[in-house]
């Protein structure tokens, strides 16, 4: 009968505490690149734009409402024109940034 992971790890922390071997580095330790920021955002902003057309398909879904009753009601709170652009920017990076960052990827 095989051993179980239970074991086998025993085994793995037991073997590796008398071979004396340091611990392979954290990732604190690096020095940040261009390349690995890129990644980074790249990567958040896939998952932002995963999750809000996601929910902006569910709200469509279960909301009572068509689209231009909750427009009308945006339009009534009358925001200023810095809060308008600093949402409209919040909306366009991610998927400006995720699309042009995937071009350069493939080419």
């Amino acid at each position: 009968m095989g051993t179980t992971a239970k074991e086998e790890m025993a085994r793995f922390w037991e073997k590796n505490t008398k071979s004396n071997r340091p611990l392979s580095p954290h990732v604190t330790i690096y020095k940040w690149s261009l390349p690995m920021a890129m990644s980074i955002t790249h990567r958040g902003t896939g998952v932002a734009l995963s999750l809000g057309v996601s929910l902006f398909g569910l709200a469509a879904l279960l909301l009572p409402e068509q689209f231009p009753h909750y427009l009308a009601m945006v339009k009534s709170l009358s925001l200023g024109p810095a809060l308008i652009y600093s949402a409209k920017f919040a909306l366009a990076f991610p998927l400006s940034y995720h699309t042009w960052n995937g071009v350069r990827h493939l080419v």
